[in-house]
């Protein structure tokens, strides 16, 4: 079985730091099932690719085992194409264990850099069809190539085989990219070649404790990488999502409570949606999205404007869509005015056919969580697939985090937040969204104007050109 890895980053062969593998170097490594080859193919300063390679010795996969012996597997008869699998996961953590693990001693400043990256496994069972291949990578803000490999070329007649040649494209870290493959080809294989027991649960926790939470598919995901084992799912499922799992009550609000005790002496959150709330009004929209949609304040508000005649809340956490659900009252709702408003579960970088033909969409204080790397997933997803015709878009501007007296220099205003922008930086990132998807853009701060540090939060309204 083959991967390949290949980015355009400059210089390029930066990889070889990254990986702890020379370019120059053929290396082979001994694994209890074969053996590895790493080698490169290309290593250039406009681009570099290498190559993983898998030998898989049938023999030694049972060598050593006695009977009885736990996670004995039977004689493994090679009546299939090795093709790329959990084999694969296990020579990632063995041969580039430092790269999965974050690690560059050579480039310890780029292993934390985001960069183009792509991968290559010509032969993946995709045990789900291609559709359950995107469901798995475009919502971590990847681009799929996937070609449906035939039963056998000299017979297209026959139909096609359930392997599939597939290429996955991503600005990310290595160590991001690599724990997608690492957790997600078994994945897709629906297989394991070993035993599966409590140590996997806790590998799929360290790999996936950064995103598989606010995965579409997480319970898919989840049930297949444990080989359906229905105690270890359950296990895994309870403590990935253990934050949500909690009461919904007492939940209520969490996820803010860091931000809006900084905020609190401004009432920021308050003004924040009266603005947006108001922007929305002056667009005349009457069909409005409200992504990243939380426990649903701005919702709320906007059930009680009657002019917005259709109100769609979207959210990745089903708990925050309970309480959600519970701040409206919609089990109380007359049916006139329950009709005007539905919650969605969904991902905001993952494309979405519900959410497309709205006249506006708002995102209120959302993308500062999102990972850098998936912003531009996110944006493909909005303006490009959903294609509002107008977009209202909030977040914190971090040069008035000096205003906050309960602030530490240098700190965030919530945990969970991922990054918080400058003015220039939030202005240079909606302008060149604007000017890729076709829409202007307008900016106006939210809160006290600070005459050197602007106001706590920043604002961009874009309207879709010809809408």
């Amino acid at each position: 079985m083959l991967l390949t890895l290949s980015t355009t980053h400059r210089p390029a062969s930066d990889l070889g730091y990254l990986l702890a593998k020379h370019p120059a170097k053929f290396q082979s490594f001994e694994l209890a099932f074969g053996s590895a080859h790493v080698f490169y193919t290309e290593a250039s300063e406009e681009r570099c690719e290498v190559a993983l390679l898998l030998e898989v010795d049938p023999v030694g996969l049972v060598r050593g085992r006695t009977a009885g012996a736990e996670g004995l597997l039977d004689q493994y008869v090679n009546d299939r194409p090795y093709a790329a699998s959990s084999f694969l996961s296990v020579a990632i953590a063995q041969v580039f264990g430092s790269a999965l693990g974050g690690r560059s001693k050579g480039r310890p400043e780029l292993a934390e850099t985001a960069i183009p990256l792509e991968a290559r496994l010509p032969v993946l069972p995709c045990r789900g069809g291609e559709d359950f291949l995107r469901r798995l990578f475009e919502p971590l803000g990847y681009e799929v190539e996937a070609r449906h490999l035939p039963l056998d070329d000299a017979f297209p007649e026959w139909g096609e085989s359930p392997y599939v040649d597939v290429t996955l494209r991503r600005t990310a870290t290595l160590r991001e990219f690599l724990t997608h493959l690492y957790v997600l080809v078994p994945v897709l294989d629906d297989e394991k070649h070993y035993y599966v027991g409590t140590a996997e649960v806790e590998k799929l926790l360290r790999f996936g404790g950064g995103w598989l939470a606010s995965h579409p598919e997480r319970e898919a995901i989840t049930r297949r990488y444990l080989k359906h084992s229905f105690r270890l799912t359950r296990e895994a499922l309870a403590r990935l999502v253990s934050d949500e799992a909690e009461d919904p009550d007492a939940d209520e609000g969490r996820r803010d409570r860091e931000e809006e005790a900084v905020e609190e002496r401004i009432s920021l959150n308050q003004e924040r949606m009266g603005t947006v709330l108001a922007a929305l009004k002056g667009l005349g929209a009457r069909r409005v999205l409200d992504l990243g949609c939380g426990d649903g304040k701005l919702l709320a508000r906007l059930v009680d404007e009657r002019a917005f005649e259709e109100i769609v809340g979207v959210d990745v956490s089903c708990r925050a869509l309970e309480v959600a659900a519970r701040r409206l009252h919609l089990d109380r709702l007359p049916e006139r005015q329950r009709s005007r408003i539905r919650l969605l579960q969904s991902a905001l970088n993952y494309r979405d056919a519900r959410l497309a033909g709205f006249d506006a969409a708002a995102v209120v204080e959302v993308i500062e969580h999102l990972e850098p790397g998936r912003l531009d997933a996110f944006a493909r997803s909005l303006f490009e697939f959903a294609k509002p015709g107008a977009v209202v878009l909030t977040t914190p501007n971090a040069e008035y985090n000096v205003r906050f007296e309960g602030l530490p220099a240098g700190k965030l205003r919530h945990r969970d937040h991922r990054f918080e922008w400058t003015r220039a930086e939030f202005e240079g990132w909606c302008r060149g969204k604007a000017e890729t998807f076709g829409y202007s853009v307008r900016f106006a701060p939210v809160g006290p104007v600070d005459q050197q540090v602007g106001a706590p939060t920043q604002m961009a309204v874009f309207t879709r050109a010809g809408a």
